[in-house]
């Protein structure tokens, strides 16, 4: 009973007034005076040892008197640091106020508020009381202190270095309710590390092949892809998907809850494209757009670069969604959810910050994020937010719409399945199973393994191709491409895989441009070669293909086979569409075909026909009216 406690992090002593708000708060005088007389004497006795005073005004103006000039920078002193520097911190920030999540983050702990009870009454303040009022510090006051307070230390990101050990040690604090003491426990995990700078470019290759081939189907409703599209992705990705199939599929039935990390990577292409306007809906398949046809012929970089930059605005998709355990989001939710846009944005401004090649652990980065007061939120109305049932498990009831539960899901889910999979970073990660909780305060969560498939990321590093991507470097340079010689092409035009077998994407190409025999045996046909011709594939990629798989130099019957199929394709070009017009004899047409206001417009396509290109035949009109003769409009 007679025990004691420093006030709850982030907690203000109940001498504030709590009515008062910043904009309230203009002067002490203001700030004192909203203060009741049994608080005010604490604060006094602070100052002078003096309880006596019983008058309001007579304490009002002891304070006051004891706040100004030579005796403030006394009372200042009297603080210990970590005080200092949140005094420091409000009068030099820009929020305005004291923010109890920031100092956290930025000074590990909360400054000396004051003590009371165990039950949170008989509240004694500290000195640093005299100088906040709410969150706020009076304009008045702030004023005197800008005069000799110095500024507050900056914020750096710690990081881990150039390489990650097999095994990493996660040290967790928790409140232990049996002993009532904070208690310090070690978990080590072992990680796994995609190099996503190699993987990310021959993965947007094979993703944009496999439109292409008409492979990927979504759902008309919600354009994202099912089971079988998400499989087919993950077989054409470089190493599959982050979690194998054992991992991904793996669940554990414990009451009406099954576990199951499921896609990630493989998951996120199928937005990416969309939102990058390299592929768009038709029907119930995805189709390469004409930009998509052309990612595949610039480098991967700069299709990479493409896709970031237009992911950062897209609106069709909140990643958000992805975090299945937290209900709500959806319907009257939905009005509540922050623009997607200014999450990405607050996030990448803090991504371009980390070093390239260093792993910086996902941890500090949040840490960071906060400590900066780089904050966003993921919901303006966590009340609509809910785990398992909303009576019991909403989020907003109980007050647990945290940082950690929210906001952090959300980066680790944009860093882990978005830039991630574009190769803007590195990733190391555990199964989510084994991260110890964060979210064991939360109704409906007894049940729950983790919280999102997400919580496996431990650390990340910004990779030369991020630097490309987020617009630090005009110039990137791809490490060179080992391409494995797995055909040999045969003088009769057979194209027969040797060795390990093909690559996915590789296959996918093949089934373009020539016609499949057997699961190893393609055979070049200039009827399908025409075929992928005519859609609008070039036939140079599928000659670079079969020169950089093939084990020997290309046969001379195989070369001089593509050269007489180019030389075909190439004969003939299209001139565009033109309107045929009939002209009443022979007479009339050379007429107009060679008068001078009208031959820059059409041209003879028979005796009595002109042709004239859709493109000119405003003009035409125009100078048919001038010759003396009208083309009537054709009946519909």
């Amino acid at each position: 009973m007679g025990s004691t406690n420093n006030f709850a992090a982030g907690e203000l002593p109940k001498i504030m007034p709590r009515y008062q708000t910043l904009d309230d708060v203009t002067t002490l005088q203001e700030a004192l005076e909203g203060i009741v007389v049994e608080d005010l004497k604490k604060l006094y006795a602070l100052l002078s040892g003096d309880r006596k005073l019983t008058r309001k005004a007579d304490l009002v103006a002891g304070i006051k008197q004891q706040m100004q000039g030579e005796k403030l920078k006394q009372v200042w002193a009297q603080l210990d640091d970590l005080q200092k520097a949140a005094v420091a911190e409000v009068i030099h920030g820009s929020s305005g106020g004291y923010d109890a999540d920031v100092f956290m983050a930025k000074y590990g702990q909360q400054p000396n508020w004051g003590k009371s009870d165990r039950y949170g009454y008989n509240r004694e303040p500290s000195l640093l009381c005299l100088f906040f009022y709410g969150t706020a510090i009076p304009y008045d006051l702030e004023e005197k202190l800008l005069k000799f307070v110095p500024k507050p230390q900056g914020n750096s990101l710690n990081l881990l270095g150039d390489v990650l050990p097999d095994n990493f040690i996660i040290r967790v604090e928790k409140h232990n309710f049996r002993t009532s003491q904070r208690e310090v426990s070690e978990y080590e995990l072992p990680l796994t590390i995609c190099e996503m700078e190699r993987a990310a470019p021959k993965d947007l290759e094979a993703v944009l092949r496999l439109i292409q081939s008409g492979k990927v189907a979504v759902s008309e409703k919600t354009a994202l892809p099912g089971a079988a599209t998400l499989k087919a992705i993950a077989a054409v990705l470089q190493g599959g998907d982050f979690y194998n199939d054992e991992q991904r599929q793996a669940t554990v039935e414990k009451g009406d809850i099954f576990y199951e990390v499921g896609n990630i990577k493989s998951f996120a292409w199928a937005p990416i494209a969309q939102a990058s306007k390299f592929a768009e809906l038709s029907g119930k398949k995805l189709v390469l757009t004409k930009a998509g046809q052309k990612a595949l012929q610039e480098s991967s970089a700069k299709g990479l670069q493409t896709a970031w930059k237009r992911w950062l605005k897209t609106n069709t998709f909140d990643e958000f969604r992805r975090i299945d355990a937290i209900k709500g989001q959806t319907g009257k939710g939905a009005r509540g959810m922050t623009a997607v846009a200014g999450r990405r944005e607050a996030i990448a401004s803090r991504l371009v910050e980390c070093p390239v090649g260093k792993w910086v652990l996902f941890s500090e980065f949040s840490r960071y994020m906060l400590a900066t007061g780089n904050r966003f939120e993921v919901t303006r109305d966590p009340d609509n937010l809910y785990i398992s049932e909303f009576g019991y498990g909403n989020l907003g009831y109980s007050g647990s719409h945290d940082w950690h539960i929210l906001q952090e899901r959300y980066m680790r889910c944009l860093l882990f399945e978005y830039v991630a999979t574009l190769g803007i970073i590195d990733v190391a990660y555990a199964d989510p199973s084994l991260i110890p909780s964060d979210f064991d305060d939360l109704w409906g969560t007894d049940d729950l393994r983790f919280l999102s498939r997400y919580d496996g990321l431990i650390s990340f590093r910004l990779t030369a191709l991020g630097a490309y991507c987020l617009g630090l470097t005009d110039n990137y340079t791809a490490p060179a491409i080992e391409f494995r010689q797995t055909l040999r092409v045969l003088p009769n035009l057979d194209i027969v895989v040797a060795g390990e077998g093909i690559a996915a994407s590789d296959a996918i190409v093949l089934d373009l441009y020539a016609k499949k025999v057997s699961d190893v045996v393609w055979q070049l046909d200039r009827q399908k070669l025409f075929t992928a011709i005519e859609a609008g594939y070039p036939l140079a990629e599928f000659k670079e293909v079969l020169e950089t798989r093939s084990i020997e130099p290309l046969p001379e019957t195989v070369q001089q086979f593509l050269t007489d199929v180019t030389e075909r394709s190439n004969s003939l070009q299209d001139a565009g569409t033109v309107k045929l017009i009939e002209c009443k004899n022979a007479h009339l047409a050379v007429l107009i075909a060679n008068d001078s206001r009208t031959k820059k417009f059409c041209q003879l396509a028979g005796d009595r026909t002109l042709a004239v290109p859709l493109s000119q035949e405003t003009k035409f009109r125009n100078a048919l009216r001038q010759l003396g003769y009208v083309l009537p409009q054709r009946d519909k």
